[in-house]
């Protein structure tokens, strides 16, 4: 059986996220949605909170599995039995920061595989970041995550989803 991870902090999980895993389901047979510790960023929603939203994403396909990792990737890839890593790619600041942190993962694991999945055109503007922006200001940003992602940050909000 051949499985990835894709992993990010997900801080929330976008539209753009989600089609990186579709996109990654026609390759593998298993992706491992991985929300990892960041200590340079400052997160909006709990590692729980975010787990939770992934799951209710994804609660209809089974061979996505979706699990917290505070540690190193390259360990987990090796836990995991797979060199195999899926990273979503909107721009050229994506790519070089992707490239930078390959080589050195590539120091830490020869066995690596990084695979660069671009984002459609339509989501290239969509980031976790502007979506937080948007719940902060109070702006409208239903079309940038995924339905269960929305229903899951309004329930929390106490606010009545809007259909």
């Amino acid at each position: 059986m051949k499985k990835c991870v894709f992993a990010g902090t997900f801080d929330p999980f976008t539209v753009g996220h989600e089609d990186t895993v579709k996109k990654s389901l026609a390759l593998f047979d298993e992706v491992l949605v991985v929300i990892a510790e960041n200590k340079q960023k400052k997160c909006m929603f709990s590692a729980e909170a975010r787990e939770e939203m992934i799951r209710a994403v994804f609660a209809a396909e089974p061979r996505v599995r979706v699990m917290r990792w505070e540690g190193v990737i390259v360990d987990l890839l090796k836990r995991e039995g797979t060199p195999f890593y899926v990273r979503g790619i909107r721009n050229t600041v994506d790519f070089e920061y992707e490239n930078a942190d390959f080589y050195a993962s590539r120091d830490l694991d020869e066995a690596l595989v990084t695979i660069y999945i671009p984002a459609e055109q339509k989501h290239l503007h969509i980031s976790s970041t502007l979506v937080k922006n948007c719940i902060a200001f109070g702006k409208p940003y239903r079309e940038y995550v995924p339905q269960a992602v929305y229903a899951y940050i309004n329930a929390q909000k106490g606010q009545k989803e809007d259909v």
